[in-house]
């Protein structure tokens, strides 16, 4: 059985349609509600990944991103902590 991964789903309304954007990846896609968006960014993860393994790429994608690999199985790398930092700009 295969490992799964957890990655980062964020979903932005932008005018009438929702973005989603997976930071770990840089993927992206969007929606009509924020659900479709969830959705269609699970669909383009998937895609993704399909393309990095069948090039070779995806351990390299995945390092990047910050898993770490032990014994030839990907593990998230959990953070210490998450904030929002605000800042005059």
């Amino acid at each position: 059985m295969k490992k799964k991964l957890t990655f980062t789903a964020q979903v932005f309304k932008e005018g009438k349609q929702y973005v989603s954007f997976n930071p770990e990846l840089r993927v992206a896609s969007c929606g009509k509600t924020p659900l479709e968006a969830r959705q269609a960014l699970g669909r383009a993860m998937g895609a993704f990944i399909r393309a990095a393994k069948a090039m070779g790429t995806l351990d390299e994608i995945l390092e990047e991103a910050g898993f770490v690999k032990t014994r030839d199985r990907w593990r998230e790398n959990y953070p210490v902590s998450v904030e929002r930092i605000s800042m005059a700009v």
